[in-house]
């Protein structure tokens, strides 16, 4: 199950994913949207706003459940995926690629996880 986490990103405890560039893409992972089961909703900040790492940033809404997503990051939003807030089904189908839902030019990185880490964390 280990490609079920992509050795090229790094992972919350919280559940969201980054990768290294810059700026860097924020999402949730496949076991999170797993877990969450049919997406129906996704709130996400404007362009332009603070985030900071390990604060909730915005939330995503299933038919089972309402979760908080937190970010991984400090630093300011720079592009929102519309795509994904307008089908929130693209998060679950495509959490590493076109499910991503921020852009976040960084000033500091939270803790964060390797992707063997991560999967250690979940038990996968």
């Amino acid at each position: 199950m280990s490609n079920a986490f992509p050795e090229n990103l790094q992972y919350t405890n919280e559940h969201e994913w980054l990768d290294g560039s810059s700026p860097a893409v924020v999402g949730i992972t496949a076991n999170a949207a797993e877990a969450l089961g049919d997406l129906v909703y996704l709130e996400l900040p404007e362009v332009g706003t603070a985030v900071t790492a390990g604060e909730v940033f915005g939330e995503i809404e299933s038919t089972k459940s309402v979760s908080e997503l937190y970010s991984p990051v400090t630093g300011t939003v720079v592009e929102v995926n519309q795509a994904a807030v307008d089908s929130p089904e693209t998060v679950g189908n495509d959490p590493y690629g076109d499910g991503w839902l921020v852009k976040v030019d960084v000033t500091e990185v939270g803790p964060v996880l390797t992707a063997a880490e991560y999967e250690a964390f979940v038990g996968a």
